[in-house]
């Protein structure tokens, strides 16, 4: 077990701001590879921890080893001031430098290079351009390149989160955004009434969730760019759960103005709903796959909650998962294979995360040291979990890596946070 706490100096570059998310890392993978990212030259008025925020979010990955700068024997800027047989004597296996030039109009040139130490070979070079507030951007754009480049998997630092944080009264909520780090906080929408269920749209520019007013559920999308609050559902009995198309043009929601909890599909535009299924159990938590002519779902049509998929065209429906006696809340992978979920082996038994290979229907139980795991989601790239759960008494965002070797917290400041929903790539 590796156990090293990371408390991130989450601030913006311009204003200081205090973050509502720390990330303490306990579990890395044995074999992760050694790397410095090496303290970056700026030239000119500016000094920030660009530096800091790539060497924290390729630590946070679990697949890699940082050295830390004051164990560095040299701080190179370029390749020319790289003086390999030292970083041998490190027993590092790469190298990333970069330098920070002043321009005119306020911008900034960022100009990073990543080596391979024992074949001395550049195997990774970028300039980028941009304001001072877009510093923390571009620091996440450099942690997505260098892991793609030694793990071959595409990086998901630059992407967001979404969650709801409450007060220990839970009279108040709030519906707040930030990076994939807890950084640069921004709260959507605060309410007196519960937010759950928070759902982002594939383009990042709207967030669905449900609101359990005085009078009942309504499900609400909010507009990020202007903070434009549009009501979709507030229809009789029960609104809960929506879950925006692939294409951003429908949203999937549960109603029970029929007298039982149904899946649902509304077209935005028109405002054309058509009924999914029809069962005397609940069926409800819909989530699209990857191809939008499918749902998966929860439902307790053989007696206890267990997952689904259905054609939305033919209407055939197929279970999905066998084993445990409790499966809810699926979310899948957009690579279609690993369908993650709330699994309870058997009555009695915790409430934890794991993952289903739909391919070789093999269920892997990935969280065991928080409590009451609840409200997973799979960061774009698939190599990622968040989920809600209990930790210490205090419900708290923790995130395990889908093949369950990586494993991070992200307790709240400031309260309960609850009900994560990662987003999605912005290009």
């Amino acid at each position: 077990m590796i156990k090293r706490y990371i408390f991130l100096l989450l601030m913006s570059f311009c204003v200081s701001t205090q973050a509502e998310l720390t990330i303490e890392i306990t579990q890395g993978i044995a074999s992760s590879i050694p790397i410095s990212v090496v303290p970056f030259k700026f030239e000119g008025s500016l000094k920030d921890n660009m530096d800091q925020i790539v060497r924290s979010d390729l630590e946070r990955s679990g697949h890699f080893t940082l050295l830390a700068p004051d164990d560095m024997l040299s701080l190179p800027a370029t390749e020319d001031d790289i003086y390999f047989t030292d970083w041998r004597l490190l027993k590092q296996d790469y190298i990333v430098v970069g330098t920070v030039k002043s321009l005119p109009n306020k911008q900034y040139q960022i100009r990073y290079q990543l080596f391979d130490v024992f074949s001395e070979t550049e195997l990774l070079t970028q300039t980028l351009t941009g304001s001072a507030s877009q510093l923390r951007d571009i620091a996440h754009r450099i942690s997505d390149a260098v892991y793609e480049q030694l793990t071959g998997i595409r990086g998901a630092f630059s992407t967001k989160i979404a969650y709801v944080t409450t007060n220990p009264q839970r009279t108040a909520f709030s519906l707040s955004i930030a990076d994939s780090d807890g950084a640069r906080e921004k709260t959507v929408l605060t309410s007196k009434f519960s937010i759950i269920s928070p759902s982002w749209s594939p383009d990042g520019k709207r967030l669905a969730y449900v609101l359990i007013e005085d009078d009942g559920s309504r499900v609400y999308i909010q507009h990020l760019e202007t903070g434009k609050k549009e009501l979709i559902s507030a229809q009789k009995g029960i609104n809960s759960a929506p879950s925006f198309s692939p294409d951003g043009k429908k949203l999937a929601l549960v109603l029970s103005k029929d007298g039982n909890p149904e899946i649902y599909v509304v077209e935005l535009a028109t405002k054309n709903w058509t009924r999914v299924t029809s069962h005397y159990a609940i069926d409800t938590e819909p989530n699209w796959m990857p191809d939008g002519e499918h749902l998966i779902f929860t439902s307790g049509r053989t007696g206890n909650p267990q997952i689904y998929r259905v054609n939305l065209t033919s209407g055939y429906i197929e279970r999905l998962t066998f084993e445990g006696s409790y499966n809810a809340r699926a979310r899948l992978a957009q690579d279609g294979r690993f369908l993650v979920l709330v699994h309870q082996a058997n009555k009695g038994a915790p409430f934890r995360i794991a993952s289903l290979d739909l391919m070789r229907g093999l269920l892997k139980s990935l969280t065991s040291d928080t409590q009451l795991d609840e409200s997973p989601s799979v960061s774009p790239n698939g190599v990622m979990v968040m989920y809600a759960a209990k930790y210490n008494g205090r419900s708290i965002l923790a995130a395990v890596s889908v093949a369950g070797d990586v494993r991070f917290l992200l307790p709240s400041k400031n309260g309960d946070v609850r009900e994560p929903a990662w987003g999605p790539y912005l290009n």
